[in-house]
């Protein structure tokens, strides 16, 4: 399995806009972060995790010919205000298959009503098939895809287990029959947003502790703000097997 990282970025993007905060000045490419998300392969599979606002220019840079669907983490627009954009793949695929909760998927319906339209269809607009998860596994391309439930402050977010892979964003609290599904992860990757705390998102501190119970071969953080720092000292600071994750970087599962 390979896992692309698409965006690492927070709710803004870094650069911010506007802003003169020295990481939005970085020249490093590694500082330049578009909106979370990643792109995972598997013997022939495609799959993205979030489809944010950055999702044009991700596809782009990323080269993604092809895509078998979309899980969706929550419903917040940094993870689906791009829905729009995946109109090139529903051209030359057919409708596109996504998969969130089902709060998530109302949501959709309310933002992005003419992509349900079913009247007066725009002939144009970007066509799915919905699929409602709950926290159950199921079964895709011959992967078991875990949903593991975490809170976002008050708001249940879904991350996924793959294999020995899991992938949690947005996420501050964990229950423990959740935690549970965690064990035997191999490579985990988690938002640490800053240094200071946060109501929603952990920080460092509280990425670097959750880490050490799950205890993963590898980690890697995302979901970055500027506020963390510049890429290149914040590594140095990191334990020995865990890394800054940054736009474009593959890692092999």
């Amino acid at each position: 399995m390979k896992v692309t990282f698409l965006g690492t970025g927070t709710s803004q993007g870094i650069p911010v806009i506007g802003s003169k905060h020295p990481v939005c000045l970085s020249t490093d490419n590694r500082d330049k972060r578009l909106r979370v998300s990643v792109w995972v392969q598997w013997e022939g599979a495609s799959f993205v995790i979030d489809c944010g606002p950055d999702f044009r220019q991700q596809m782009l840079v990323n080269n993604v010919e092809r895509i078998d669907g979309i899980f969706f983490t929550h419903e917040h627009a940094d993870h689906t205000a791009g829905i729009d954009d995946i109109r090139p793949y529903v051209f030359r695929q057919g409708a596109l298959p996504i998969y969130a909760h089902q709060r998530v998927l109302n949501e959709f319906h309310k933002r992005f009503e003419y992509v349900f339209a079913q009247e007066n269809r725009y002939p144009g607009a970007p066509e799915v098939v919905a699929h409602q998860i709950d926290n159950t596994p199921f079964e895709l391309k011959g992967k078991t895809i875990v949903p593991i439930s975490v809170w976002h402050d008050t708001l249940q977010v879904f991350g996924f287990r793959i294999d020995c892979f899991a992938y949690l964003t947005d996420m501050k609290t964990i229950d423990d029959s959740e935690l549970e599904k965690l064990k035997g992860v191999k490579v985990l990757v988690v938002n640490a947003l800053r240094e200071e705390p946060h109501a929603s998102h952990f920080n460092l501190e509280e990425a670097l502790e959750f880490i050490n119970i799950v205890k993963p071969e590898r980690a890697y953080l995302t979901h970055i703000s500027h506020l963390l720092g510049f890429h290149a000292e914040v590594e140095k600071k990191l334990p020995k097997n865990v890394f800054l994750a940054f736009d474009t970087l593959t890692i092999d599962i």
